[in-house]
């Protein structure tokens, strides 16, 4: 719960993901429109990209260092998956974003007492997920709970987001809120059964948008 705290000062509230050039195109307008978005961005996305990555470093971090891996380097599948993860990212603001916030977790987890993430937080290949990964691994957090607790994070953060922008209100939010969490479970389940070369994601609309933000004249987040 503490790794999943919107309270952590890692700057998620700054970003919105490509919600933000979506609700100015007119392509989320109201609630239903934002669930959609939300909810579809959770089945195209997170359960094919995000968790079973999520998953591939949670075990890359428990493995024992290699011989080129000398202490206080992580295992060389951690560096991989993270890579992996970064070139997905479809937008410069998005692998902005994505190291932004690892670097935010690591200083958090750097203060927790792993000081895992602060040798790993100078790396260029740094994302959120391989930092979240870190703390649930050495806290013992089960893998399926960690993803769920991750994605619903992500869906908080983003109905957060909705709620500023389209806009709505706190009830809308939290009807929101509420599908987003009634579809996790099978995401997850499908996100953690996924074989390696299954993994990846097409989402054009979320790539278009967030390219268009670069440029965007107003805004309110930094993606």
């Amino acid at each position: 719960m503490h790794l999943c705290s919107p309270a952590l000062p890692i700057g998620a509230f700054a970003y919105s993901q490509g919600l933000e050039p979506a609700t100015s195109a007119g392509w989320v307008r109201d609630e239903e429109s934002a669930r959609l978005w939300i909810t579809g961005l959770l089945e195209s996305q997170l359960a094919t990209l995000d968790l079973p990555i999520l998953a591939r470093l949670y075990d890359a971090w428990g493995e024992e260092p290699g011989p080129g891996d000398a202490a206080p380097h992580p295992p060389a599948a951690v560096a991989t998956w993270s890579a992996h993860l970064l070139a997905s990212r479809p937008s410069a603001e998005l692998q902005t974003e994505e190291r932004n916030l690892g670097a935010g977790l690591a200083r958090v987890l750097a203060g927790l007492g792993l000081p895992e993430a602060t040798a790993w937080a100078a790396r260029p290949e740094l994302t959120y997920a391989t930092m979240f990964a870190l703390a649930a691994r050495r806290w013992n957090v089960p893998l399926a709970a960690a993803a769920q607790g991750f994605a619903f994070t992500w869906a908080e953060t983003q109905t957060s987001a909705a709620v500023r922008l389209v806009p709505l209100g706190q009830s809308a939010g939290q009807r929101i809120l509420a599908a987003a969490a009634a579809t996790i479970p099978a995401v997850v389940t499908r996100a953690l059964a996924l074989d390696a070369d299954e993994i990846g994601a097409a989402s054009p609309r979320l790539a278009v948008a967030s390219a268009w933000h670069e440029t965007q004249y107003s805004r309110l987040f930094r993606s």
